[in-house]
């Protein structure tokens, strides 16, 4: 018994010292300037400060988060439809260079993206789509992500029996209505946690979108914090607001989604 309250508790300790910083980001939003550097600090704002609707207006959040938005659904759309098949395919082929091959998809998402930016910056210049930069971001982002996307959702195909598919065939289903009809919808749950995983990630995407979008009107909220960071000095309280805002709609996205990314994580969707 002393064991399982102790677990519980270093359990608890963790947990707190993890989502500390969220905690500290929504109070700070609440503070005033100067109560923000004060000493010793306060962890709860004395005065209350409401800043979000000054904040909203003042840098029209809502085009920042519609473009964080798009930016983020046209990469999971797109890896979600070429990844899933090359993730199907790779989980039925079982020979010795399959290990050489997961090696070299991964060694593709370990290349940063501000490495990756200049030759994109090029390429895209020299074919046109940087006249239309939340393309090019989608395109880059997408093609950063894709590997991620395919390791994550073959570990899911591997659990599915091959036997349910070879069923299917000798049915009369073809390949692809089998892989539609049967296999998809039993990986569903992992394929799902792998494409909030990808959104989450897409929606928080930065130097693609710093590198290849010069208009405001088209960045995503990532870029828009800038705004509260001068050469002198810098709004703290607007930064934290700005994040408080940026931030809940993910949180809101892993609350209404916990049940499903819970039974994707055990059905094997990340091992």
């Amino acid at each position: 018994m002393m064991k399982k309250y102790g677990l519980t508790a270093i359990a608890l300790c963790l947990v707190s010292f993890y989502l500390f910083p969220l905690y500290w980001m929504y109070i700070t939003a609440l503070k005033s300037g100067t109560e923000i550097f004060a000493n010793p600090p306060t962890f709860w704002p004395e005065n209350p400060q409401w800043m979000v609707g000054e904040v909203w207006t003042r840098l029209k959040m809502d085009v920042y988060l519609w473009n964080s938005l798009l930016i983020a659904s046209g990469v999971t759309i797109i890896v979600a439809i070429c990844g899933t098949g090359c993730a199907y395919v790779l989980s039925r082929i079982r020979n010795r260079w399959m290990d050489v091959v997961l090696f070299i998809v991964l060694m593709m998402q370990v290349l940063p993206s501000s490495l990756m930016i200049t030759p994109i910056f090029v390429a895209f210049n020299q074919v046109g789509l940087n006249e239309v930069p939340r393309t090019s971001v989608i395109l880059a982002q997408a093609a950063k992500v894709l590997p991620l996307y395919i390791v994550l959702c073959r570990a899911t195909f591997l659990q599915v029996p091959r036997e349910l598919e070879e069923a299917a065939l000798v049915d009369g289903n073809s390949r692809i209505g089998a892989f539609l009809s049967i296999i998809v919808p039993l990986a569903r749950n992992g394929i799902l946690v792998t494409s909030v995983l990808i959104f989450l990630q897409s929606f928080g995407e930065y130097v693609y979108s710093r590198s290849l979008i010069t208009q405001r009107a088209l960045q995503p909220a990532t870029v828009g914090l800038q705004s509260f960071m001068g050469p002198n000095t810098s709004d703290w309280s607007g930064v934290m607001t700005y994040s408080a805002i940026y931030v809940t709609p993910v949180l809101i996205i892993f609350v209404l989604l916990q049940r499903q990314i819970v039974s994707g994580l055990t059905s094997g969707a990340l091992k």
